[in-house]
This record gives C-alpha cells, sequence and structure tokens, in this order.
C-alpha cells in the first residue's frame, strides 16, 4: 500500500472511531463524568493506570476507586488522612492493583499537587525532545519519589524498554485537542506532535498487519518504528491514529 493511500485508509478509520459513541464502552468514560481539572486529570491518571485486561472489568475496577474517594478525587487526594486510606488498603481494586497500591498512589498523587496544581507540570518535555521517551521517565522517578514500594510495578519505565502503552494513553486523553469530544485537550503546554500512539495488542497486530512496525514485541523500539510512519501520515497529530489502530483490532477488522 503506498503512503497516500494508507493515510486515506487511516484517516477514514479514525474519522470513524474518534466518535463521542467511542466513550460509552471506554475507560475514558470515567474522567469524562467530571468537570474540574483536578477531577479529570486524578480520574484518567488511576483509570488508565488499571487499563488491562475487559474493558468491563476496568470500569468496575475504575467505579471502586471512585467510590473510595467518595466521589471527588481530588478532593480526596489533598485532604484525605491515613485513616481514610488504612479504609481500603486491604481491600482488592483491580487484578494486581491493590488496595494498598492505591493508597501509595494518593499519597503520591498528593505530593505531586504540593508541588504544582497540575500533573501536566511533570511531564514536560525539555529542548531537544520530540517524544515522551525521557519524560515518561522523568515523570516515573518523581511520582515514586525515593521510598521503595510495590506500587512501582504499576508505573511502566521506558528506559527498560516498556511501551508505556498506560501512561501514553492518559497523555492522548489529556494532550489531544479536536473537536470530536472524545480526547479533553486539557493540557496546552504539550503538542501533540509529540504523542505516539498507545502501543497494546490491539494496535501492535494491526501496525503489523499494515507494516506499520516489524518488531514481534510491543516494546519502546516498536512505538519508535511506528511513530516514522504515523508522524509522515500526520505530523501535527500522530496519535489520532490510535482510534484506527485499536478499533479495527478491537472489532476484528484485521
Amino acid at each position: 500500500m503506498k503512503l497516500s493511500e494508507l493515510k486515506d485508509f487511516l484517516d477514514r478509520k479514525a474519522d470513524r472511531y474518534n466518535h463521542p459513541d467511542f466513550i460509552e464502552n471506554d475507560p475514558i468514560q470515567i474522567p469524562h463524568r467530571f468537570s474540574l481539572k483536578q477531577d479529570i486529570e486524578i480520574a484518567g491518571f488511576l483509570t488508565a493506570t488499571i487499563s488491562w485486561g475487559n474493558r468491563k472489568s476496568i470500569l468496575n475496577s475504575a467505579e471502586k476507586i471512585l467510590s473510595y474517594m467518595d466521589g471527588s478525587p481530588y478532593d480526596f487526594v489533598i485532604n484525605h488522612t491515613e485513616e481514610d486510606l488504612r479504609h481500603f488498603m486491604s481491600k482488592s481494586v483491580h487484578r494486581t492493583f491493590n488496595g494498598d497500591d492505591l493508597a501509595q498512589f494518593i499519597r503520591n498523587l498528593a505530593r505531586l499537587y504540593r508541588k504544582s496544581d497540575t500533573l501536566e507540570n511533570h511531564f514536560l518535555l525539555h529542548t531537544g525532545e520530540s517524544d515522551f521517551y525521557h519524560s515518561l521517565e522523568r515523570f516515573r522517578n518523581e511520582f515514586l519519589g525515593n521510598g521503595v514500594h510495590r506500587a512501582s510495578k504499576h508505573v511502566s519505565s521506558t528506559y527498560k524498554n516498556s511501551s508505556a502503552k498506560r501512561l501514553m494513553m492518559y497523555l492522548r486523553w489529556m494532550v489531544r485537542q479536536d473537536n470530536r469530544k472524545v480526547d479533553f485537550g486539557l493540557w496546552t503546554r504539550l503538542n501533540p506532535a509529540h504523542l505516539s500512539v498507545p502501543l497494546d495488542v490491539h494496535t501492535g497486530n494491526t501496525g503489523r498487519q499494515l507494516q506499520l512496525i516489524s518488531r514481534k514485541q510491543n516494546d519502546w523500539k516498536a512505538v519508535a518504528e511506528m511513530d516514522i510512519t504515523l508522524r509522515k501520515l500526520d505530523s501535527e497529530d500522530p496519535a489520532r491514529y490510535d482510534f484506527a489502530l485499536f478499533g479495527m483490532g478491537v472489532n476484528g477488522e484485521f
């Protein structure tokens, strides 16, 4: 397939799936329940963190997290006490992400919000960077802090060649700006041109069938390989093709 034909094909698929109807069955519906910027940031981050496995199970687990936080993520993060956290530390949340992990995430988020009123400032790129490879590792180190906790396994490391699918999906939610009302476009200090498609089993398999990537592993090297072509197709908003690749993959079009 010629590059122009590939672009036409993926543009049509992206337009088909990048639609408000997409929200109904996707984890992004959780942050869409809020209007306060910080509520959206926190609900989005925690939902993205547990976004692996069955989507229905993800949504049920996200509901559980909101209930533990009394339906007010930012207020809970800022004003929680250790006694509040103990109420759910022994409970389950989502598969290997348990109540103790959630409590540590809340402590870490509170520490970041004491430094800045938005999580965006902890993802900023440095001069000369054109993707989030270094940014995500800096965020990971800052978020986890100096302590050792089992929750660290739930924040992927790009320096260990992880595709960081869940963090990249979260960035897509927060950064992409269009008129489709799916992604939020809350963070204006980050450029959508620097985003990559969140690489998971669906986007990876579809990407290989379309010869966007040749690597067999869904790792950061595969993300960088896919970037090369997708940024040729749309240099300003390459992550919009996530809708095309994921939509085709999850609906069995390939």
